[in-house]
């Protein structure tokens, strides 16, 4: 997995590669060629007493060095670019990929898991990238170079050399091995980390409001001591990777010391051959060494491109058409039939034979007891889902062969939950609308019953807005969140329970505003409160994902009984308050 993300992602650095490739064998090569001379000075310039070749051997050893580190910036500073570059495409796609994606996947994923997957995945395969370009490129050249030169300069010394290589890739194999089910395991408790400190920090008005921060702090800590252990599991496997590897070379040295002086003594080898064998040895350990940093890396990197990829493949439910309309039939006309929906591995649908319709000039409003699949009606329109059977119709046309810009710049969702952006008012009314001018925002603000309290912000427009809109009431998100609806000014609006928040005067009143406003245009109010659609041209009664009645609010009191216990209910509770 992580092979087919390099090679699909790498592609358009291809020539970046090649060049630190090219400067890491020029480096290697002029590393290697360092020990060779140095054997030369010390047979043929100091034990013969000739200090001009020493002088002469010295100048190309110089030019030798002044060439590997030259190389070696230039390798490390073209590695360095790449290995971002590659990081922030990986990043753009991953991101791209998450807002192609519908609500069932981005449920499935989660968003926790998802953010760690564009942030801390991304910079694991990002890292063991530019450890493989600056250091696993040198790394095998520096060690089989090694190995090469070493046999020219003794054959049956460079026997131990080739013992050596072959112990240390045996011990790394064995320890990889046990490193990558640590690493998969790793992934998925910081995913779990982030998603327990991502409620608390979210519910933290909750948490204390319940008095539950003892119990909060409990389940963060065991899921942090979980990922602590294996944290320590894996770091104790890793623990014996450095002192294996240092052990080996240094027995090897012990041994070339050995047999090697024993050789000198004889006459059968020259001391500078020994003392090449010996630099070709600490050549070897510092290429393993670096081999064995990014194979550290490795196992974690792996099992962060298998979650990217995860990602990456994955097929949203909502796809868009192939030939999309561009054209709109009956502007703002809004038809469900037929809907049937069900949520992933629910036993039955939310939604089923659904129907309705809504026509530009009219307000319909939907009512229902909680769980009835009132807001999932809501959402088949804008394509946040899209229906297991039936059809939603916008303008005479199926949303699903709806050109997508067409269909957002015609529909406007209002949720239940507003989410304001970091910014300022302004910033998050312009949202879906950049080109309206202060005029049209103050407009939007007034129908909204928002422009009193704008207006007294001190900045007005400009005022800073925190993430999620937290330095602002839930009835001020909720409006701006309608006037970042109105803003726009699309033909259909849809109101998810947004005047929840509301007293009841700024309720009537932004009604009250919104019936001048959107006289033309088509309007479907999902509520809670009677009160709220009362007025309502039509009113559609769900329950339990079905439509048991149509009508005005006296027709429906007269023929409905689901809707006169919807308002018997809510009259019992006004009495009792």
């Amino acid at each position: 997995m992580l092979g087919r993300l390099l090679s699909t992602h790498m592609r358009p650095y291809t020539t970046s590669a090649a060049l630190v490739v090219v400067l890491e064998l020029i480096q290697s090569f002029a590393a290697l060629t360092l020990p060779a001379l140095n054997a030369d000075i010390v047979d043929n310039g100091v034990a013969k007493g000739d200090g001009g070749y020493v002088v002469r051997l010295g100048a190309v050893m110089l030019a030798a060095t002044l060439v590997q580190i030259l190389s070696a910036i230039s390798a490390f500073y073209v590695s360095v670019r790449t290995a971002a570059a590659l990081g922030r495409d990986l990043r753009a796609t991953v991101f791209r990929r998450v807002q192609e994606l519908s609500l069932r996947e981005v449920g499935r994923f989660g968003a926790s898991s998802l953010l760690t997957r564009t942030t801390n995945d991304v910079q694991q395969v990002q890292s063991l990238v530019l450890m493989i370009l600056t250091m696993m490129v040198t790394a095998p050249i520096v060690g089989i170079g090694g190995v090469l030169m070493a046999f020219h300069q003794d054959v049956p010394m460079s026997l131990l050399v080739v013992v050596t290589l072959t112990t240390l890739v045996l011990a790394f194999v064995l320890i990889l091995r046990r490193m990558g089910p640590l690493s998969a395991s790793q992934q998925k408790l910081i995913d779990r980390v982030n998603r327990t400190l991502r409620e608390q920090i979210t519910g933290v008005r909750v948490v204390r409001a319940f008095v539950r921060d003892r119990r909060e702090g409990e389940r963060f800590g065991a899921a942090n001591t979980e990922l602590r252990d294996v944290g320590f599991r894996l770091g104790r496997v890793q623990a014996f990777m450095n002192p294996s590897v240092l052990l080996i070379i240094e027995c090897s040295n012990i041994a070339v010391l050995w047999f090697g002086g024993h050789r000198v003594h004889d006459g059968s080898m020259q001391v500078g051959s020994l003392i090449a064998l010996l630099n070709y040895l600490v050549q070897i350990l510092q290429a393993v060494l670096l081999a064995t940093m990014a194979f550290q890396l490795a196992p974690r990197a792996r099992a962060c491109a298998e979650r990217i990829q995860e990602v990456l493949v994955a097929e949203s439910s909502v796809k868009p058409a192939q030939i999309p309309a561009t054209e709109l039939e009956s502007k703002g006309l809004l038809e469900l039939q037929d809907v049937v929906f069900r949520y992933p591995g629910a036993e039955v649908p939310v939604l089923r034979g659904a129907n309705l319709v809504a026509r530009p000039g009219e307000t319909t409003a939907i009512i229902g007891s909680t769980g009835s699949g009132k807001s999932t009606l809501l959402r088949l329109v804008p394509r946040l889902f899209d229906t297991d059977s039936g059809s939603a119709r916008v303008g005479g046309v199926d949303v699903r062969d709806l050109d997508p810009d067409i269909l957002a710049s015609t529909v406007r969702l209002i949720p239940q939950k507003p989410y304001l952006f970091s910014g300022t008012v302004a910033s998050n009314l312009r949202y879906g609308a950049p080109d309206a001018d202060d005029e049209q925002l103050w407009q939007a603000l007034e129908i909204a019953q928002a422009r009193e309290f704008v207006e007294a912000l001190p900045a007005g427009l400009n005022h800073p807005i925190t993430q999620g809109g937290r330095n602002l009431s839930g009835g001020q998100r909720q409006r701006l969140a309608i006037a970042r609806a109105l803003a726009a000014r699309p033909d259909i609006y849809l109101f998810d329970d947004c005047f929840s928040a509301l007293d009841y005067v700024t309720d009537a009143a932004v009604r009250s505003a919104l019936a001048r406003e959107t006289e033309n245009t088509t309007v479907v109010i999902v509520a809670q409160r009677v009160s709220t659609i009362r007025d309502a041209d039509h009113i559609v009664v769900l329950d339990e994902g079905q439509v048991v009645g149509t009508g005005t609010h006296t027709e429906l009191l007269r023929n409905n009984s689901t809707y006169q216990e919807i308002v018997s209910s809510q009259l019992a509770e006004e009495d009792a308050a």
